[in-house]
């Protein structure tokens, strides 16, 4: 008998969340601010309770339901005519990119890692930072990037690279001379590598490219730099040009 309910409460919760769900609006389902996010899982978490303790009338689940739902929608209508408001409740955007620049600044104030800021940008075909002329994090968490050249960064100009935009192990071998004895060679698709990252040299990825701390600080002399922990982010490209962001 408990399970039948227990059935029943879930079906009608079902229909009652969807009909929720679009009286909030497509700004609810295509965005997820954090005020959006909290409504959202406060509304989910609600729906649990009351679909799990039978004993509990559905009107206690409702009720709390149908308040958030009208916070929502009031919030929502007074965020059009009020953009302080709006920027309150949603935030807004912030530059971690600039003409190829790095901004740690912000980057430590909204707490984004350099594997955050590379894994978007490679979500978002840009793998190479000096090409980015603005990379924005919208308040949804989502990084907009707009490269140097408009286009995205597929890297199927490279030389020696296949039809699919991969270089051959043994073009990418050539490219950085003579691999230490014994060194891996590498496909070109992983690059850039990041070599240094908040000042710590990335030891792994040298050794993927054959080279090691000595090849890496003469390369940085050249930008000037005498200490690794001079360097906020290093990487190298499929052309084996360093990218380097300086502390």
């Amino acid at each position: 008998m408990e399970m039948a309910a227990i059935l029943l409460r879930t079906i009608f919760m079902y229909f009652f969340i969807f009909l929720i769900m679009r009286l909030m609006g497509k700004r609810e389902i295509g965005k997820l601010s954090v005020f959006d996010l909290v409504i959202s899982i406060m509304i989910a978490e609600i729906a649990v309770i009351v679909i799990e303790s039978t004993e509990k009338s559905m009107l206690s689940a409702i009720a709390p339901i149908l308040l958030l739902v009208l916070i929502q929608i009031g919030m929502a209508f007074l965020s059009l005519k009020n953009r302080k408001l709006r920027l309150l409740f949603d935030g807004k955007p912030s530059v971690l990119i600039r003409n190829g620049q790095l901004n740690r600044k912000e980057m430590y104030r909204q707490r984004y890692n350099l594997d955050d800021l590379l894994l978007q940008l490679r979500e978002n075909q840009v793998f190479d930072i000096e090409n980015v002329e603005t990379a924005v994090l919208e308040s949804t968490g989502k990084l907009s990037v707009n490269t140097k050249n408009g286009k995205p960064d597929h890297g199927d100009d490279r030389e020696g690279a296949d039809d699919d935009g991969a270089v051959s192990s043994a073009d990418a071998y050539d490219k950085f001379g003579s691999a230490m004895p014994g060194g891996p060679k590498i496909r070109y698709e992983l690059l850039p590598l990041a070599l240094i990252m908040d000042g710590q040299v990335q030891d792994d990825n040298l050794a993927k490219l054959g080279k090691n701390r000595f090849w890496l600080k003469s390369e940085l002399r050249e930008y000037d730099v005498d200490s690794f922990k001079q360097v906020y982010f290093c990487s190298i490209n499929h052309k084996g040009k360093l990218y380097v962001d300086k502390k």
